[in-house]
């Protein structure tokens, strides 16, 4: 079989599903969100309302029927996410059933327990290291060798918003041809609150892609992601083959898209302190700490939804049972009882731990990927592209967003 037929384009291939899913995020509406954030967190750690409507985004229509609460704050942000499966991810498969399918990340314990921990297997140290040893910096040289020489650059639309994907890619062992369309129909199924037909579409067209992958993997001896799940077992039984799929749908979104908005917002972080770059120019050990506190400043994702299986108090408020609960992990991560100036990006403060990647059994199973990720791509960028500053032609960069937050662009100049 011809490789590039074994993958379908939406059946209208000038469907943009980026351009979808951003408008969803608010990424062209919402340009600041943290004094409002600032503003409802001091009214109460627990409140009724919907956090999109608070923004003056329309609700979801799946979730209109149901009550909806905010959770605000240090305390009540941890103990919601602690507090699993009171406060269930089970609300994520009634969102993302239909594209994702059987998620884990719809699943509570103990079925989430036994497949997290296959999962993790293919994110063990050895392997982290491995990729962040050989497979990162290549991914990474070869998208700098194409502006290198240029003096200037969108670090955004060719670097930031590139690289995290190539990696996605090369994990599961993707032919090259395929990548890009991978990337378009993973997008799609993101856009299934705001555009169910394709993401529907997007769900099968990948579905069936995925199962050809498994299916010609079964019996190989690579050591790509795909080849893991095709021979994995649970407790003796082949790993389901619509878990395996599942799985695999979400990965480019769940690993690909955090790392790229994570790494897009510490350079905006070290791009407008140049202070705190010189440092980190200086002495490249400060690199994780960045890190670290790009994810605590202006971390990929500001909210996550919960569902309450049973009535349950919360900070001296009653959640009734199946109500829907935005736990704004954002204020944990600006809460000012706890970061000092909370609003500024500071690569010196001393490190707490955040919640830009959860907290809890749902913690993020990639987290240390992408922070040696994150890594690699900022050591090669201040290798490569000598006095790396802002471009003085174009505005300051701002991230922008809702949720799922980025800056839209990030001009540079560097000495070529």
């Amino acid at each position: 079989m011809n490789a590039i037929a074994r993958i379908s384009d939406f059946d209208d291939p000038g469907f943009d599903p980026f351009k979808t899913f951003d408008t969803a995020a608010g990424l062209f509406e919402i340009m600041d969100p943290w004094p409002r954030f600032h503003e409802l967190a001091a009214r109460g750690p627990v409140q009724v309302g919907s956090l999109r409507e608070q923004f003056g985004l329309e609700e979801f229509a799946l979730w209109s029927d149901v009550p909806s609460y905010m959770v605000f704050g240090t305390e009540a942000v941890t103990k919601a996410y602690l507090k699993a499966p009171t406060f269930s991810n089970e609300i994520m498969m009634r969102v993302y059933a239909e594209s994702f399918g059987a998620s884990i990340n719809g699943m509570d314990a103990p079925e989430h327990t036994r497949y997290r921990r296959l999962f993790q297997q293919a994110f063990m140290p050895k392997q982290v290291l491995s990729w962040g040893s050989h497979l990162v910096p290549e991914v990474v040289n070869r998208l700098i060798d194409g502006f290198v020489g240029n003096g200037k650059a969108d670090l955004v639309r060719e670097f930031t918003s590139r690289y995290p994907f190539d990696v996605v890619y090369a994990q599961l062992g993707l032919p090259k041809d395929e990548g890009a369309l991978f990337h378009k129909l993973a997008v799609g199924l993101m856009c299934i609150m705001v555009d169910y037909p394709h993401a529907v579409e997007a769900s099968r067209k990948m579905g069936d892609y995925l199962l050809k992958l498994l299916n010609e993997r079964r019996q190989g001896h690579g050591d790509d992601i795909v080849t893991m799940l095709a021979q994995a077992e649970v407790g003796g039984e082949r790993l389901p083959d619509d878990i395996a799929v599942s799985f695999l749908r979400q990965l480019l979104n769940a690993s690909g898209d955090t790392t790229y908005r994570g790494t897009s917002a510490l350079l905006v972080g070290l791009l407008t302190n140049p202070d705190q770059l010189a440092a980190i120019r200086a002495d490249r050990s400060l690199v994780d700490q960045a890190i670290d506190e790009a994810l605590r400043w202006d971390g990929p994702l500001t909210a996550m939804t919960r569902q309450t299986l049973c009535d349950v108090e919360l900070m001296g408020v009653t959640i009734p049972a199946g109500a829907k609960v935005d736990v704004v992990q954002a204020t944990l991560n600006r809460d000012p009882s706890r970061y000092p100036d909370p609003d500024k990006f500071d690569i010196f403060r001393e490190q707490k731990r955040h919640a830009a990647f959860a907290l809890g059994p749902h913690v993020c199973i990639g987290q240390h990927l992408a922070r040696i990720e994150m890594n690699r791509a900022v050591n090669a960028l201040l290798d490569r592209l000598p006095n790396l500053r802002l471009d003085p032609d174009y505005p300051p960069p701002q991230i922008v967003g809702f949720n799922s937050r980025a800056p839209i662009e990030l001009r540079v100049l560097f000495d070529s």
